[in-house]
C-alpha cells in the first residue's frame, strides 16, 4: 500500500490486489524483500475475482449478523458476481435478502479492515468447532498436512480462506443481492441442501446499474420464453433435458444446418453418419468407460452391455478403419452432424443451453504429423468465417494436460506446442486455462460475445495422438510402412440446440431474414384483396421466400402488431392501390414504413439479402 502510495494516489484508490513475483497477494501485507510488484485494478480479471470474493465475505457476515445460527458453506466469486452457501432452518424469503443488503451496506460504511491470520490445524479445528462451523471444519480436515491454514477477519468475523481480499470492506462500494437457491454441499445429491445466495458488486454504482439494466434485458431475451412464444421449440416435464423442436424451429435449425454442409462442402469435408448406440468394449478402448462413465447412459441387448454415446469420435474412427488408407490421402476430412447423449444431473439442466441430448456438428481430420500446423490453422479459420456470418466476436483459450489424462508427457508437449504454434501464427491472443484440456489431448476453444456481453463456449479444437492409438489406426506411408495417423477433433456450433438458444438471445428472437421461420408477411387491408395478397404469396414462396398471408377478419393495425410481435422482419401492407399498380406498402420490424416498393423490386432485394445470409436489412 505504501508503494501504491508513493507512486499515484489515483493508483492507491484503485488497485484491489498485488501480484509480487508472480503470487497474488494482500496490498495491506508486508514487503520484507526485493520483489516485483504489480498492482491490479477492478478491470482485471484476477481484481475483479478478488473484488467480488471480497463482498461474499461481507455478504457472509452481513448474514450472520442477522441470522446467528446460519452455519457457512463457501463462498466463491463467479461469472459476474458471486454467492455463498449457509446452512439455515429456513429458506431465504426476497424480504431477507433485502433485509440482508442493507446490512451489507452497512459493513461497507463501517470500513472494516479485512485482516490475515494464519492458523495450526488444531487451533483451526477447534476455532471452527466451537463455532459450530461444521463445513469449516470438514473442509481443513481434507487439507494436506503441512498446509498454511489462514483466514480473515473483518470487525467481528471470521471466515476460513486462503486470500487475498480488498484492503476493507469500503472498497467495495455498489453491491445487490439477485437471488437465492438450494445448492447441495460440495455438488453432491446426497449432502445436505444449503441456500445459496448470488450476488454482484462493482466499485461505481453506474457499474452496477448498467450491470442491472443487462440482466433485465437478458431476461426479456430469455430463449425459454421467445422459443415458445415465437413458436420454436417446447420444454416438457415429460422429458426434462430433451427439448421438442415445432416446424418454426426446424426451419431455423434446417437452414444453420444447409449453411454448414454449404461451408464444409468448400473445404472438402466428407460428411457421415454413426450409430447411436455402441458395445461396452469400445467405450472401453476409447477411455469414456473408465473416465466418461459418469456421463453415459446404458443399456443392455442380449445380455451384452452397450452405451449410448456421449460423444462421435469412435464412431468415425470405426468408419475411417474401415479400409486401407494411403498418406497420398490424407488429410482426410470427416464430418458429422450426430445425436449424442450426456447424463447431467437434473439441477443443472437450462434451456437449449443444457440438456441430455444434442447434435454436435463433429468434424475429425486425419492427418500426417507434418499436416498437423496447416490443419488447425484451417479449421481456425472456418470458425473465425461462421461466427463473423452471425456478427459474433470471439476469445480464445488454450487448455492443457488435465490430472486425469492418456499418454506421455512429451506427446503432450508436442501436441500443446503444435496448437500454440498454429494461435501464434494467426496472431490471435489467447488465455491458457491449465489443466483443463479433454483426457486425451489438448484443446482451442472459442468463447462467443453477444450483444450483452456474455461470453459462450462453442467452438473447439482438439489435436489427438492418443485415440488413433487405441483404436490401431494407420496409413500406408510413402516408405510402403504402416504409420500412425494424428487426430484433430473440432465442432464449431457446438451443438445445434445451445446455438440456436444463443442466437435466439442475441438477436432477442428477431433473427437475420435468412434465418427468421416466416420471412414476409402479407397483409390485405380487407377482404377484396385476399386474391392479390395469395398471388403474391405464392409469388415468393415459388422464388423460395416464405412468405404467408394474414387473412384474418382483423384491422390492418391489429395484423401489423401481430407481425412484429412475432418478429416477422418483413410486413407487406396491399390494398387498392397496391393491387392496381402491381406494388406492396413494405413495413420492416425495426425501421417502420418504407414506403412503396414495385414487387420485382422487394423480391430482388430481399432474395439477396437472403441468399447472401446477410444480418441487415436491404430494404
Amino acid at each position: 500500500m505504501e508503494i501504491a502510495k508513493n507512486i499515484s494516489s489515483r493508483l492507491t484508490k484503485e488497485a484491489v490486489v498485488a501480484r509480487v513475483n508472480g503470487e497474488l497477494t494482500d496490498i495491506t501485507s508486508s514487503l520484507n524483500e526485493d520483489a516485483e510488484v504489480e498492482f491490479l485494478d477492478f478491470n482485471t480479471e484476477e481484481g475483479e475475482e478478488v473484488f467480488r470474493h471480497s463482498t461474499a465475505h461481507v455478504m457472509a457476515q452481513a448474514v450472520k449478523r442477522l441470522f446467528p445460527d446460519a452455519r457457512l458453506g463457501i463462498g466463491p466469486a463467479i461469472a459476474q458476481g458471486f454467492y455463498y452457501d449457509f446452512d439455515v432452518s429456513e429458506s431465504f424469503s426476497p424480504g431477507d435478502l433485502e433485509k440482508i443488503e442493507k446490512e451489507m451496506e452497512k459493513i461497507i460504511k463501517e470500513d472494516l479492515f479485512f485482516e490475515r491470520f494464519e492458523l495450526d490445524r488444531e487451533q483451526a479445528v477447534e476455532k471452527f468447532k466451537n463455532e459450530k462451523e461444521d463445513y469449516k471444519v470438514e473442509l481443513i480436515n481434507e487439507l494436506p498436512e503441512g498446509k498454511t491454514i489462514s483466514c480473515y477477519r473483518q470487525g467481528d468475523f471470521d471466515d476460513l480462506c486462503a486470500g487475498p481480499h480488498v484492503p476493507s470492506t469500503g472498497s467495495l462500494k455498489a453491491v445487490k443481492l439477485l437471488n437465492v437457491a438450494g445448492a447441495y454441499w460440495r455438488g453432491n445429491e446426497r449432502n445436505k441442501m444449503l441456500q445459496r445466495i448470488y450476488g454482484t458488486s462493482f466499485p461505481k454504482k453506474s457499474k452496477l446499474e448498467d450491470y442491472l439494466h443487462r440482466l433485465e434485458e437478458a431476461k426479456r431475451r430469455d430463449h425459454r420464453k421467445l422459443g415458445p412464444e415465437l413458436d420454436l421449440f417446447s420444454l416438457h416435464e415429460e422429458a426434462p433435458g430433451f427439448p421438442f423442436f415445432h416446424h418454426k424451429g426446424i426451419i431455423l435449425w434446417n437452414e444453420l444446418e444447409d449453411f454448414w454442409r454449404e461451408e464444409h462442402k468448400k473445404r472438402g469435408y466428407e460428411e457421415i453418419r454413426t450409430p447411436i448406440i455402441l458395445s461396452r468394449e469400445l467405450w472401453e478402448r476409447s477411455g469414456h468407460w473408465q473416465h466418461y462413465s459418469e456421463n453415459m447412459y446404458y443399456t443392455n441387448i442380449d445380455d451384452n452391455d452397450f452405451a449410448i454415446k456421449p460423444m462421435n469420435c469412435p464412431g468415425s474412427m470405426i468408419t475411417y478403419k474401415n479400409r486401407l488408407h494411403s498418406y497420398r490421402e490424407l488429410p482426410i476430412h470427416m464430418a458429422e452432424l450426430g445425436l449424442v447423449h450426456r447424463h447431467e444431473l437434473s439441477g443443472v439442466l437450462h434451456g437449449l443451453m443444457r440438456v441430455h441430448c444434442f447434435t454436435q456438428d463433429d468434424a475429425h481430420i486425419y492427418m500426417l504429423p507434418s499436416q498437423i500446423r496447416e490443419e488447425i490453422i484451417e479449421v481456425i479459420d472456418l470458425v473465425d468465417d461462421f461466427y463473423k456470418a452471425f456478427g459474433f466476436d470471439y476469445h480464445v483459450e488454450l487448455s492443457t494436460k488435465p490430472e486425469k489424462a492418456m499418454g506421455s508427457d512429451e506427446m503432450w508437449d508436442m501436441a500443446t506446442s503444435a496448437l500454440v504454434e498454429a494461435l501464434q501464427s494467426r496472431g490471435l491472443e489467447y488465455k491458457v486455462n491449465e489443466g483443463d484440456g479433454a483426457f486425451y489431448g489438448p484443446k482451442i476453444d472459442f468463447h462467443l460475445r453477444d450483444c450483452l456481453d456474455r461470453t459462450w463456449q462453442c467452438g473447439t479444437i482438439q489435436l489427438d495422438f492418443q485415440m488413433p492409438e487405441k483404436f490401431d489406426l494407420d496409413y500406408v506411408g510413402e516408405d510402403g510402412e504402416k504409420h500412425r495417423p494424428v487426430m484433430i477433433h473440432r465442432v464449431v456450433f457446438g451443438s445445434i440446440e445451445r446455438f440456436i438458444g444463443i442466437l435466439t438471445e442475441h438477436y432477442a428472437g428477431a433473427f437475420p431474414t435468412w434465418l427468421a421461420p416466416v420471412q414476409a408477411k402479407v397483409l390485405p387491408i380487407t377482404d377484396r384483396h385476399q386474391s392479390y395478397a395469395r398471388a403474391l404469396a405464392d409469388k415468393l414462396y415459388t422464388l423460395g421466400v416464405r412468405a404467408e398471408v394474414d387473412d384474418r377478419n382483423e384491422k390492418v393495425n391489429y395484423k401489423i402488431r401481430e407481425a412484429q410481435a412475432q418478429k416477422i422482419p418483413y410486413m407487406l401492407v396491399v390494398g387498392d392501390q397496391e393491387a392496381a399498380n402491381t406494388s406492396v406498402a413494405v413495413r420492416h420490424r425495426f425501421k417502420g414504413d418504407l414506403g412503396s416498393y414495385d414487387v420485382d423490386e422487394f423480391i430482388n432485394n430481399i432474395m439477396e439479402e437472403i441468399n447472401n445470409r446477410e444480418t441487415e436489412p436491404r430494404c
